[in-house]
């Protein structure tokens, strides 16, 4: 949890140097990050990138609500665009990113980390 929120913060600061696209990637990860420490600490495994299907195969008494949900698959979007040049027809990451899109995401992850906060000390087996 200590390195999601890190990323949040190394987010924050690309935001402020104007580096959109860096900033969602590191949003995304921010948001990983606290869902796998969430799994960590209820003694499940976590694969993959997916944000959002990690959150979805949360026992119950962890899973989010859907708008949680929504706001993962969104930040799931920015893994691979914001740094391969080559899913694009024409340009680099950095075009096609704005200020208010990495604001966004910088909120959505920081909802995320919260959720998997709040959520540490609930035994998932009772």
């Amino acid at each position: 949890m200590k390195q999601a929120k890190r990323d949040l913060q190394q987010a924050q600061r690309a935001l402020e140097a104007g580096d959109y696209e860096w900033s969602c990637f590191v949003s995304q990860q921010s948001a990983e990050k606290a869902v796998k420490a969430l799994y960590q600490k209820i003694g499940l495994p976590s694969w993959g990138y997916a944000v959002s299907t990690s959150l979805t195969n949360l026992p119950a008494a962890f899973k989010p609500p859907q708008e949680l949900i929504e706001q993962a698959q969104e930040l799931d979007k920015h893994y691979l665009a914001t740094r391969y040049p080559e899913l694009r027809s024409r340009g680099i990451p950095p075009e096609f990113y704005t200020r208010q899109e990495a604001e966004r995401v910088i909120n959505y992850a920081r909802d995320i980390i919260n959720h998997c906060e709040n959520h540490t000390g609930i035994n998932p087996f009772s």
